[in-house]
């Protein structure tokens, strides 16, 4: 378990690589759900999500010997953005392993980073493939599975608790759980009041089934979410999110959707369905918390074409 010492190390070891986002009350989000609403805008991190903390921060603990080695990531998208972009600012080769189910400009953006960019038929054979590279001798930057990446994503929460004001809920999505878990840990040591609530899409499962087995188990991915769809997550975020999350709630892709089109018509910001699932749960919080909730939403990115939204919304009859 990593506690609020290896975030805040974490957050001074990045510094000046990344962007402290801004963190800012959403008129049109409170107007829409009836209770203040705060927002952490990640979608404005450099690369285009919170993954470029944990991905900096674990690229810049590698010795010199691995970082002439090189390093290799396995990712749906954000992830493999991440770590090709600061990887080339920091002058270290990556390789970046996705599935083809993954959005198209992830891979461009990889690939015009400079990495290596391996394609497999899923999440599954792309995880095998990571492991074969790594006992190759690449560093592997994993996504989640890491306390120094969980640290890095922590620093999310820091400056969330720093900056928001008193907060009593604040929602979170899970792809593999180190955003969450980071983010909970942080919270929970600056304000051990704050309920932390995960979400998660149907298709793409993997903590709540977890937390139904009782540990990690391997998941069926079928969400076009492809940014929260881990083939399972690890003991070290499971442990973090059955210590220190409330509850993990499941939404529909279509529901995740039509979050982005409120979170664009309502608070003026361009996110990926990943945040979009932030919406419909928050209204599932309130409904069991009451309405003197002050809500956090942590808008995790916003790497997302106009083209897949809307071919999604096309899909599930949102236009």
């Amino acid at each position: 378990m990593i506690g609020i010492s290896d975030v805040e190390a974490a957050a001074g070891r990045i510094a000046g690589h990344v962007v402290r986002t801004p963190t800012v009350p959403s008129p049109g989000l409170t107007a829409l759900l009836g209770v203040p609403v705060t927002a952490k805008l990640e979608l404005l991190q450099r690369t285009g999500s919170f993954k470029a903390r944990g991905a900096t921060a674990k690229l810049l603990s590698l010795s010199d010997a691995e970082r002439a080695a090189g390093v290799v990531a396995v990712s749906g998208g954000n992830h493999g953005i991440a770590v090709a972009e600061m990887a080339a600012a920091l002058h270290v080769k990556a390789t970046v392993v996705m599935p083809r189910s993954a959005p198209a400009r992830a891979v461009r953006i990889a690939e015009a980073a400079g990495a290596s960019v391996r394609l497999t038929d899923g999440m599954d054979s792309a995880f095998a493939l990571v492991t074969r590279l790594r006992d190759e001798g690449l560093t592997l930057v994993h996504p989640f599975d890491d306390p120094v990446v969980i640290a890095g994503q922590g620093t999310v929460g820091l400056e969330f608790a720093e900056d928001a004001g008193e907060l009593t809920d604040v929602l979170v999505s899970i792809g593999g759980g180190g955003l969450i878990a980071g983010v909970a840990a942080a919270l929970h040591a600056l304000g051990p009041g704050v309920r932390v609530w995960g979400v998660e899409t149907e298709g793409a499962e993997a903590m709540s089934r977890a937390l139904k087995a009782g540990g990690p188990v391997p998941v069926e991915l079928s969400s076009v979410v492809s940014t929260l769809s881990a083939p399972a997550v690890s003991q070290l975020t499971y442990d973090h999110v059955s210590t220190l999350v409330t509850e993990v709630l499941v939404v529909p892709d279509r529901e995740a959707v039509q979050g982005s089109l409120d979170l664009a018509e309502h608070a003026k910001v361009w996110t990926e369905p990943a945040a979009g699932c932030l919406l419909p749960a928050a209204r599932r919080v309130l409904e069991r918390v009451g309405d003197e909730a002050r809500i956090g939403l942590v808008v995790c990115g916003g790497n997302v074409s106009t083209a897949d939204m809307a071919d999604w919304s096309g899909r599930f009859g949102l236009c």
